[in-house]
Order: structure tokens, then C-alpha cells, then sequence
């Protein structure tokens, strides 16, 4: 492989994280090869300064007048077109939904396969014997799978490698290097805006955002009623913490979406994370695996989320989560 072009997902101006870990994936994919970024939309050229530190040599930035909200078909025709200027061997990206969706319909403007949620990829030139020869070097992989509940060992053949990364899955690595930027105007029709974005409402002020936050305290069916969740948000107070819920809670209506954590949720990576009368099904732990430290709170010894924790509180959270609350304000002096 000779260039690989990586597509970088942004928010107010900057990067976002699995992006940035795509970028280091794409590096360990080919070392040696020229891995190009592409940023695209509004804040693109803000995100794209500091991107040669990651490791681009060149960032390509999309600027469009159509370009104001999200349209994934068409930030797959900017990717297509781009890798066929390039000549890219591979297209990598987040796997989060935006870096997903963009790809996979890349993947089907190119007629190629699409694999998700990569962690490891290997290329190859010596086929499996009885293999059947395909166009392009087969890259042998590992994707997480069925939530993160198993990984799945594939090779992928393809004139054009598609690939995500699993987010939390690669360390982000600064290589000091610098990239020369280069703006474009895409070329786009009706056809590619027909699916897009028209308004985005934001998520009720204040509070620290789950996706950023060092600490995550979550609560489960266990917690009983929006009420519940009082001694929770005393102690994400404390703690500097944000405060989530599992796909149950949201479906009883006791918190909102947004407060989700899982596979259909928000895929967090916090330094601990305290859940609170969770069970621990596989799509709620797809979501918090990236958390550096878990801590339990539960009245089921038997409970799944067990065999995942550092720590454990068996018992019940009503009486456990009052009681870390008064002391730590006691150790405050408060």
C-alpha cells in the first residue's frame, strides 16, 4: 500500500477522538505509506491544522456551500472522488455512526466490501491455500463483533480496502510531523443531498458532555425511578462526573437518549466508571469497555456486569450510593 486516505470527523474545529485513532491505525496499517486526511464541512479547515501531528502528511479539505449540515452520500461521493484522484489503495475512518455510515455508502458507490469496527489489520500477499484469488492483497483482520461480544478473525480482499476503527480501540499516537493543507471545492449534485441533516438540537445546558467525561456514573433498571437517579447526580456532582443510563431507563422514560450508554447508545472511554444497578448486557457493555476502571454497584452477586468489573459493591445501591456520597463530603470537610 502506498497512500491510505483517512476521513476525519470534527466537532466545533476539532478532531474527534476516533478519528484521531483512526489515523493512528491507518499508520500501523502500512508503515511507510502516505496516509492523507480528509476533513470536511464547516470547522473543517480549523480541524485540519494540527492533523500532521497525527501523522498526515497532506489534510484535503472539503468546502462546500451545500455543506452546512451532515449529508453522508455526500461526504461518501467527496471520499470516492478524492481516493480516485489519489489513487488511495485504502479508505479508513471512525467507527462511530457518522464515520460508519459515510463509509459504508463509499462502499457501495465503489462496489466493494466494507469492513467495520477493526482493531487489527494485517496486510498480505500470501493467499490461504485453496483460497480463491480475488482482485487486491488480502488484510488479514480483527473486527469486533455482536456488540463486542466476540471478535471475529477475517481477511478482506478488494481493489479499494474500506475499513473503520473501532473506537477506544487504538491508542491515539503523535508522530510531531506537520502536513501540508489543501482546500477543494467537491463537485456535488441533488442527488447527493438528499439525505442530510436539517436541524440538530442541542442537548439541555450544562452538565459535562458523556462522550468527554473522566468519570461516568450510570444507573440501571436497579435504580427504581427518576427519583432514583437523585443520589446519582449528587454524587456525578462530587466527583466532577457525568451522569448516564442504560437502554432500559430510557425506554421506561426515566432519562433522556442522549444519556444513553451502549452499542445504541454513546461509546464512552472514562477513567472509571461506577454503574449503579446495571445488569450488564452485552449492547450496554459494547458501550462502557473502553472505560479504563469499572466499578459495580449491585444487589445480584450473579449479576453479568461482574465479570467485567475491577471493583464491586454488592449490595444495595439505594444505601451504598448515600453512603460514598456522606463520606466523601465528610473527607471534604463539607
Amino acid at each position: 500500500m502506498r497512500l491510505l486516505l483517512t476521513l476525519v470527523t470534527h466537532s466545533d474545529g476539532a478532531p474527534d477522538d476516533p478519528s484521531l485513532q483512526a489515523l493512528a491505525f491507518a499508520r500501523s496499517l502500512a508503515p511507510g505509506a502516505l496516509v492523507h486526511a480528509v476533513v470536511i464541512g464547516p470547522g473543517a479547515a480549523d480541524a485540519g491544522l494540527g492533523l500532521g501531528t497525527y501523522g498526515a502528511v497532506t489534510v484535503h479539505v472539503a468546502d462546500h456551500s451545500a455543506l452546512v449540515m451532515f449529508a453522508p452520500d455526500a461526504w461518501a461521493r467527496i471520499l470516492v472522488d478524492l481516493a480516485a484522484r489519489l489513487g488511495a489503495d485504502a479508505l479508513i475512518g471512525p467507527g462511530s455512526e457518522a464515520g460508519n455510515e459515510v463509509l459504508a455508502r463509499a462502499a457501495a458507490r465503489l462496489r466493494e466490501p466494507f469492513a467495520a469496527n477493526c482493531i487489527v489489520a494485517t496486510p498480505t500477499e500470501t493467499p490461504t491455500p485453496g483460497e480463491t484469488p480475488m482482485p487486491g492483497d488480502p488484510i488479514a483482520l480483527t473486527r469486533v463483533r455482536w456488540g463486542g461480544s466476540l471478535l471475529e478473525e477475517a481477511r478482506l480482499h478488494a481493489g479499494t480496502a474500506i475499513l473503520s476503527v473501532a473506537p477506544h480501540t487504538v491508542a491515539i499516537a503523535e508522530t510531531g510531523g506537520t502536513a501540508t493543507v489543501e482546500p477543494f471545492t467537491p463537485e456535488l449534485d441533488e442527488a447527493d443531498l438528499v439525505v442530510r441533516v436539517r436541524e440538530r438540537i442541542a442537548a439541555a445546558a450544562g452538565g459535562i458532555s458523556l462522550a468527554d467525561a473522566k468519570v461516568v456514573v450510570t444507573g440501571g433498571r436497579g435504580v427504581g425511578s427518576p427519583a432514583g437517579f437523585g443520589p446519582l447526580e449528587e454524587l456525578a456532582g462530587l466527583l466532577g462526573a457525568a451522569v448516564g443510563c442504560t437502554r432500559a431507563v430510557t425506554i421506561a422514560g426515566w432519562r433522556a437518549h442522549t444519556d444513553q450508554v451502549g452499542q445504541t447508545g454513546t461509546k464512552i472511554a472514562p477513567d472509571v466508571y461506577i454503574a449503579c444497578g446495571v445488569s450488564g448486557a452485552t449492547q450496554h457493555m459494547a458501550g462502557c469497555k473502553g472505560a479504563k476502571r469499572i466499578l459495580a454497584i449491585n444487589n445480584d452477586p450473579e449479576a453479568p456486569i461482574l465479570t467485567s468489573a475491577d471493583y464491586a459493591v454488592i449490595g444495595d445501591l439505594h444505601e451504598v450510593v448515600p453512603a460514598i456520597v456522606a463520606e466523601i463530603r465528610r473527607s471534604r470537610g463539607a
